[in-house]
């Protein structure tokens, strides 16, 4: 595939990302990669797809690439600090962002992440709304403090609002009075503000934008001024020389004539009589690697690879006898690498990428090395499939998790998803294994991945459960249950978990200390879908009429739609019942 074939499919991957088809981006995305490896703007764009997706692991696998390929591009740091953002790997979010910042100190999109970063580490948690017959939660008084009015300002979407004497006076309001936000959902701006407030104000970019050029200074025009006389280019006196010398320098001479008749032949694709020419220039002069390389130039060109690299490793051999230039070296050693990629033989041609940068670095070279690294990663990984050996590690991870050696279980699966990445009952006990030793990050991944393999794999449905109770995300454990009860009703995992996460949500709340309220909420109001759900107008009309009107609001959750909105809510502890 070409190079214009590549910039189709990112056109195309670009259009799904804005749309919001996530998978459609990411399956253009990998085209446009497939076309052209090197291009780093592609893998930066998948790695913002899958952030999107909330696939934050391969975010951060692509955002690696982008910098691998191009460590000028500010964007990569950028999306590598994002994703460890989303994986809550906040330490290692902030030296991502920091190391972009070291390079580029004026880049928006770094310090915002970096500000980002820190504060959800440091931070207090973020607040919670009341239900029916509730007050504001005590620590949301905090976010409409003094330093709103930076925050609104500091944003090129809100700083306009500013200008608004109605905007103004309703956010006043809010600094005196927190338990009014409830009177205000209905006004889109206020949400906004609302979404700053709680850290959700990132900038949703899907590919690089074009640097504007650099304004050349004017020049003079100076007059023109009469050409010098050419003066006749003189002969080189060998009277002097020994005969053997002279016959030396001859020879030399006829060489690089024979070589400049070898390029225009192979400029017309005459190869063989290219050939003949350039064996005759390193019969005149056997000491001139250059020669040699063209000869392989030829070879790469009309694709006898064995000889391309028989003839670089022989032109870099004459080079270091006769000490040519470094550059000269490193050009014959790329042009073996690329002939042994060619071949399939990327672990040679990497090789041989390493030696052209220790004979002269050089940036191309290096992004060469830097994109087969990453072809045969996934060469490799393709090889090592084996369905056998998937189910034997498998087994062995049984009998570790059933003797409960939860670290060498999690060693066992791991190796049977490497041999078999596309079994989900494997990355569902993987899963299980995960949670033992509390990496729930991981265990989330494991097990949505096994759901995208097999939607119906009711098991998945309850570990996923199983999963979002320990990470206090109720509301989601809710919704996988019951999807795993409209698949197989008689599930009795999914059962016990509905039961027992219903009554952690209607009877639980009355126990936890405000703290953990806080916590509670904080989870919720990171998730996407309760952030739409709050942004519904008739949503905020509803938790309005629940203060104000509750005839109303009794009478509007006899709609199943809106019941379940509101229930997820109350679930996800951003609406607390009294």
């Amino acid at each position: 595939m070409s190079k214009a074939e590549a910039e189709e499919f990112k056109s195309k991957g670009n259009d799904a990302l804005q749309a919001g088809k996530l998978t459609e981006a990411i399956e253009n995305y990998t085209k446009a990669i497939n076309a052209d490896g090197t291009n780093h703007v592609y893998y930066s764009n998948r790695s913002a797809a899958f952030l999107k997706k909330g696939d934050a692991n391969n975010a951060l696998e692509d955002a690696n690439s982008t910098i691998a390929i191009n460590p000028d591009f500010p964007k990569g740091y950028s999306r590598k600090g994002a994703a460890l953002h989303a994986l809550k790997r906040y330490n290692d979010a902030i030296a991502a962002f920091e190391q972009g910042l070291a390079k580029f100190p004026n880049d928006a999109a770094l310090k915002s992440g970096l500000e980002s970063a820190k504060r959800d580490k440091d931070g207090p948690p973020r607040p919670a709304f009341s239900g029916a017959g509730g007050g504001m939660s005590p620590g949301m008084s905090h976010l409409f403090g003094d330093q709103l009015i930076q925050r609104i300002m500091l944003n090129p979407k809100t700083r306009p609002y500013l200008s608004d004497k109605e905007f103004m006076a309703k956010i006043q309001r809010l600094q005196k009075d927190p338990n009014s936000l409830t009177q205000m959902l209905s006004d889109p701006r206020i949400m906004e503000v609302l979404g700053l407030v709680v850290g959700d104000n990132d900038e949703e970019e899907d590919e690089e934008k074009p640097t504007m050029p650099t304004p050349k200074p004017k020049t003079e025009v100076k007059k023109e001024q009469p050409a010098a006389p050419k003066q006749e280019e003189s002969e080189e006196d060998l009277s002097q020389l020994s005969p053997a010398e002279r016959k030396k320098k001859e020879d030399q001479k006829a060489a690089v004539a024979a070589k400049v008749k070898g390029n225009d032949l192979y400029k017309s694709k005459k190869f063989d009589e290219a050939l003949a020419a350039y064996d005759e220039a390193i019969a005149l002069d056997p000491s001139n690697m250059t020669f040699l390389n063209n000869k392989a130039a030829v070879f790469f060109t009309s694709k006898q690879y064995d000889e391309c690299i028989a003839a670089c490793l022989e032109a870099v051999e004459v080079g270091k006898a006769n000490r040519a230039p470094y550059e000269e070296r490193a050009k014959a050693y790329t042009r073996a690498a690329k002939a042994y990629q060619k071949q399939g033989d990327l672990a040679k041609a990497i090789d041989m990428c390493k030696e052209a940068q220790l004979e002269s670095y050089d940036k191309a070279t290096e992004r060469m090395m830097k994109n087969m690294e990453l072809e045969k990663k996934k060469a490799d990984a393709a090889a090592y499939h084996d369905d056998d050996k998937a189910e034997e590690a498998k087994q062995r991870g049984n009998e570790h998790f059933r003797n409960k050696n939860w670290a060498e279980a999690v060693k066992e699966y791991e190796e049977a998803v490497k041999r078999a990445p596309t079994n989900a009952p494997i990355r569902n006990n993987l899963a299980a294994a995960l949670c033992k030793i509390m990496d729930f990050n991981g265990a989330t991944t494991h097990i949505k991945k096994a759901i995208e393999l097999d939607p119906k794999y009711v098991k998945a449905w309850a570990r996923k459960g199983d999963i979002e109770v320990l990470m206090k995300e109720n509301h989601k454990a809710l919704e996988s249950y019951k999807t795993g009860l409209e698949l197989d009703s008689t599930n009795t995992a999914c059962k016990e978990g509905l039961r027992k996460v219903t009554a952690m949500i209607n009877y639980g709340a009355s126990q936890m200390t405000e703290e953990e309220k806080m916590e509670r909420a904080r989870h919720g109001m990171a998730d996407p879908e309760i952030q739409r759900i709050l942004q519904d107008p008739i949503i905020q009309q509803i938790l309005r009429d629940f203060n104000e009107n509750p005839q109303a609001a009794n009478q509007a959750m006899s709609d199943p739609t809106v019941r379940a909105k509101i229930e997820k809510l109350i679930a996800s502890g951003v609406v607390q019942t009294a």
